[in-house]
């Protein structure tokens, strides 16, 4: 569980340095509160998208994989967040994601990001 909420908090602060450094990456809300509110949950989408859908997506794109030695990784990382904000805006979260170059740009920060913050925070269950 622990593992869980500490990779949740990862992927929140990976989304929030997105949503700074982007501005076609779009978070709002009333509040910083809400604010907080909404990219915790859009980061369980995030998650949820990357434990689901990302694994069959490799497979599927396994060749590309060797093909390319692994450079498609940027565009399934864009993909997945695309496909978050698709989720989102269906669960009326107010995330999007504008274009795909800049999922892919934002792929990559978040990737570099969330890497980042697992060295540092614990994991551990």
């Amino acid at each position: 569980m622990k593992n869980f909420v500490v990779k949740t908090i990862a992927n929140a602060g990976a989304l929030a340095v997105a949503v700074w450094l982007l501005d076609k990456i779009t978070l709002t809300g009333d509040s910083t509160g809400k604010k907080v509110g909404t990219l915790l949950l859009v980061a369980l989408v995030f998650g949820l998208v990357n434990f689901l859908v990302k694994p069959i997506v490799k497979v599927l794109t396994f060749p590309l994989f060797l093909l390319t030695l692994g450079l498609i990784t940027l565009v399934v990382n864009a993909l997945m967040l695309l496909l978050t904000s698709w989720v989102c805006g269906k669960l009326d979260l107010s995330f999007h994601v504008e274009g795909f170059w800049t999922a892919v740009v934002g792929g990559l920060i978040i990737s570099v990001v969330s890497w980042a913050l697992h060295i540092v925070l614990p994991d551990e269950d």
